[in-house]
């Protein structure tokens, strides 16, 4: 039997609501950068925020019924359009003759994703005494924390900065910095809420401050702010197996499916 404070069961239902919080963040990262651009379509968004962002793709197709070749063939245009690859975040649990369809197109798998649920209606306020919230003015600071920990590496590109810089301009996201005692920046992590569903992204620590517990306090503070707004569900997406994984289910997170990247042939 499974418990009240469990996950969710991971059905379609479950599906939809979190593809659907995913596809309103990736549509709503378009507002701040130039030449970006959204497309809704297949029930999900296919977004573009530069040719090499890593924010360029499409999410939550297929998890409202069939989707069409004719729609596959538009999602493609409006990538290849902008000289961008077409790359399609894939929930195990959208129509099967989409994956079909993509098969036939010659897609390949280049990435998988656990995408991770927690029920967090009535639990306690935890305290994360070395995380805050971002300032307005902090965008750079956050996206270079950030994209350092990402990127495992001290100098970023323009590029690599931007992709911090919509997250961080993103409608409703709250950015978040976890703080050494030396004043020093170690890790950054955003949240944002919707209709009940908080969900914890770009999250990073910086190599020089990994396994000193930045990282579970930026998830404590960004649970303490959904319970604060009344959210009953948190989700994540974390690499298989990452230690990022292990610190979610080390706070009552559990995987609810695996998501794969597809990627178009050029």
């Amino acid at each position: 039997m499974r418990s009240p404070d469990s996950a969710p069961f991971a059905d379609a239902v479950l599906a939809r609501r979190l593809e659907a919080a995913e596809a309103l963040n990736a549509r709503f990262c378009t507002a701040s950068p130039a030449g970006a651009a959204f497309l809704d379509i297949a029930g999900g968004c296919a977004i573009f925020v530069g040719a090499d962002s890593p924010l360029t793709q499409a999410v939550g197709l297929g998890l409202h019924g069939p989707v069409s070749e004719g729609e596959v063939d538009a999602l493609e245009a409006f990538f290849r359009s902008r000289l961008a690859k077409v790359s399609i975040d894939f929930c195990p649990l959208a129509d099967p003759g989409l994956l079909e369809i993509l098969s036939r197109r010659g897609y390949r798998a280049t990435e998988f994703n656990n995408v991770l649920v927690r029920r967090i209606g009535g639990a306690p306020i935890v305290l994360a005494p070395r995380v805050r919230r971002a300032l307005a003015g902090e965008a750079d600071l956050w996206s270079h924390t950030v994209g350092r920990g990402f990127f495992d590496q001290g100098d970023l590109t323009t590029a690599e900065m931007e992709v911090g810089r919509a997250i961080f301009a993103m409608q409703g996201a709250i950015c978040y910095l976890a703080v050494a005692d030396t004043g020093e920046p170690a890790g950054g992590g955003a949240l944002a809420v919707r209709d009940g569903l908080a969900t914890l992204f770009a999250d990073s620590t910086i190599a020089a401050f990994r396994r000193q517990g930045f990282h579970r306090e930026l998830i404590v503070a960004r649970l303490n702010e959904a319970i604060a707004r009344g959210c009953d569900s948190a989700t994540a997406s974390t690499m298989p197996g990452s230690t990022s994984q292990r610190n979610f289910e080390r706070l009552g997170f559990e995987v609810a499916y695996t998501k794969v990247t597809l990627v178009a042939s050029p």
